[in-house]
């Protein structure tokens, strides 16, 4: 008798779904500190499909935001410096809040 084995060929996950995840469940349990975002990350790893679609996840918004702010900043002051200190100033803020974020991804990226 033979045994066909099927191939996965289509991708497991998707980063802006894992991103989605992750923004809706860390705003859901903001209430729990650590446990909020550790529960966040794990789910969009495991949406990301693999850990490093769920780094990509993690830290994205973060770039996206920080340039948005960075391109508005300086549009609407006028003063490219400010735009620039404000957009690293939140890519700062954001990137030290992410710790439990990213282990939980990479640890729901693992087990998917």
């Amino acid at each position: 008798m033979s045994q066909t084995v099927q191939v996965r060929t289509t991708p497991r996950g998707s980063v802006i779904a894992a991103m989605i995840w992750m923004a809706v469940i860390s705003i859901l349990l903001f209430w729990l500190p650590v446990f909020g975002s550790l529960i966040a990350g794990f789910v969009g790893g495991m949406k990301a499909g693999g850990v490093w679609n769920g780094i990509v996840a993690v830290f994205l918004p973060a770039l996206l935001l920080a340039g948005l702010l960075f391109a508005f900043g300086s549009a609407l002051t006028g003063i490219p410096v400010l735009g620039a200190l404000a957009g690293m100033g939140v890519f700062v803020l954001i990137v030290a809040g992410i710790g439990p974020l990213l282990v939980g991804a990479i640890i729901g990226g693992i087990l998917a």
